[in-house]
């Protein structure tokens, strides 16, 4: 049967690359951005926390976060931002991407300021409004992951669509980057403003009051960028792909896009009402007919980016006490408290910036030519070798000697992850499902990947502590050791790698061809050939 697509989505699909394009991956990528930026920079602020809020006067050391405490801290937004991948993504099948767009922005960038603003200045008031504020963070974050990868599929072209969603997904390496400079760049002025000495020379001394404004001002900064697109967002127009195929609005499909594109293009309304209407275009997410065209592609994307969080957000939240295990980062009684922000900033501020951020933009540059399954496969294998590469022979790396080896074996395993798995399980779900499953079925592949982020915050915090019970952090339990830690998370990777064959390959195919929405496709169709492109039935 010939298969016929409405001609505005034909003429997004073959549209050349313009400045509307462009426009939409900036407004899509600063909620990135912020995304990013909100959930990680936490990590560099956590030490500080535990410095101001749980210091024991006249210990050995500085105070640290109680375990309870600092996964609470850690993980809290990780929750947040499971609920709101379900709720909005869901949402953005039922009201339009478009009206919910602008309320996971607000959410954002109310809540990065409140949780800057936390009330009190004793330990159990401040934690508590810090989480609690984290939480609605997060659920306002995971909003924006399903609609930022739908809105940005379904205004592209399909010859650049992959590095047109790698583009907005690559602003998280950007935020992260941005999270670290920033720490810098505000506990360098509070040292040179409030000089402290170490804190085995001073124990009081090296925490000024002064120093709780720094956490403070590190995490509200997120919400700026965040802040300045929301008037951009307000003024996208709906997609043409929810207009048409789910609003069932021909007339409004066309004339949004005629201003867009800059051409006339003419409504279908009689196309639309046989599409919609047909029983293969209209079946629900709980029914057989999903289960048998998309639910290996479902499991697929859910499988693989749950199990590539715990790998990657174990690393990412966790790297200074990695570094610090391997004596990267000084004890923290050999410095002052915004000494160690300092530190640990700039620490992951390099890894990012050799590692992190080009990783992501590789993935813009290639991911059109190479294919998503290409890239996936290759990232998890490479995470894997140098994952194992750095956990056998670890003793071997955690001496003085070595410790340049092991950080670029390490940041070659977050230039794999981004130049990988962590930019196609964000791509791949929000090309293969249809148009009015499309925002919730990304929602359910992120909400699955941030399951295994919180098993990554949560887990890694404990398995990471020495074997030793002398040698933990205080309050924690003995865990199995950085080393052991890391060989399994380098088996999860190889896991990932298994379910990579579950996922099918979008590459050079419209998002109809690829759900099956054209007039005249038919129920039970394979994903379309095209090429050597990988295909899985459904």
């Amino acid at each position: 049967m010939v298969k016929e697509q409405l001609e505005v989505l034909r003429a997004l699909d073959v549209a050349k690359t313009q400045l509307y394009h462009f426009t939409a991956i900036v407004i899509a990528g600063m909620g990135f951005f912020t995304d990013a930026y909100d959930l990680f920079c936490i990590s560099l602020v956590t030490k500080l926390l535990g410095r101001i809020y749980y210091t024991v006067p006249g210990a050995e050391k500085p105070g640290t976060l109680p375990p309870n405490v600092a996964a609470a801290v850690n993980g809290v937004a990780l929750v947040g931002t499971l609920a709101g991948q379900l709720f909005f993504g869901w949402l953005g099948d039922r009201m339009g991407r478009k009206r919910v767009y602008g309320l996971t922005l607000l959410i954002m960038v109310t809540c990065s300021v409140a949780s800057g603003l936390s009330l009190g200045n004793q330990p159990k008031a401040v934690m508590a409004t810090l989480c609690f504020f984290r939480f609605w963070l997060g659920f306002g974050i995971g909003g924006d992951y399903p609609l930022s990868a739908t809105i940005m599929s379904e205004y592209a072209n399909k010859k650049t669509r992959g590095a047109f969603i790698a583009a907005v997904f690559a602003m998280q390496g950007t935020g992260i980057l941005a999270g670290g400079i920033m720490a810098i760049i505000v506990s360098s002025i509070f040292d040179k403003q409030f000089p402290a000495p170490a804190y085995q020379v001073d124990a009081l001394a090296s925490l000024p009051p002064e120093s709780d404004y720094i956490w403070r001002i590190i995490v509200i900064f997120g919400a700026i960028p965040a802040a300045l697109t929301y008037y951009w967002r307000m003024k996208m127009p709906e997609t043409a792909r929810y207009t048409a195929l789910v609003e069932k609005n021909a007339e409004r499909a066309a004339a949004d896009m005629s201003k867009v594109l800059n051409k006339e293009i003419k409504a279908e309304t009689e196309m639309v009402e046989r599409m919609t209407t047909d029983e293969s275009n209209s079946f629900g997410l709980f029914s057989m007919q999903f289960l048998k065209r998309h639910g290996l592609p479902l499991l697929g994307t859910t499988s693989t980016w749950f199990l590539l969080d715990i790998a990657f957000y174990s690393q990412n939240l966790f790297q200074k006490d990695i570094f610090t295990a391997i004596g990267w980062i000084p004890p923290a009684k050999t410095m002052s408290a915004s000494q160690e922000v300092f530190k640990i900033a700039r620490a992951q501020t390099l890894i990012a910036l050799c590692s992190t951020v080009p990783g992501y933009w590789f993935t813009v540059a290639f991911i059109d030519i190479m294919g998503r399954w290409a890239i996936q496969m290759m990232g998890f294998f490479f995470m894997t070798v140098f994952m194992f590469a750095i956990a056998f022979p670890y003793n071997y790396w955690s001496k003085k000697e070595n410790r340049i080896g092991f950080v670029i074996m390490y940041a070659l395993t977050f230039f794999f992850a981004n130049f990988g798995p962590n930019s196609t399980t964000f791509i791949v779900p929000a090309e293969i499902f249809p148009a009015r499953l499309r925002s919730t079925c990304h929602g359910i592949s992120a909400a699955a990947g941030k399951a295994g982020a919180i098993i990554g915050a949560f887990g890694f915090l404990y398995a990471a502590q020495n074997q030793d019970p002398k040698k933990t952090d205080h309050g924690y339990p003995a865990g199995i050791g950085v080393k052991n830690s890391l060989i399994v998370l380098g088996v999860i990777n190889f896991i990932g790698m298994l379910f990579t064959f579950l996922v099918p390959e979008p590459n050079g195919k419209s998002l109809e061809e690829l759900s099956g929405e054209n007039d005249g496709d038919v129920e039970g169709e394979e994903y379309p050939q095209q090429g050597n492109n990988r295909s899985v039935p459904v």
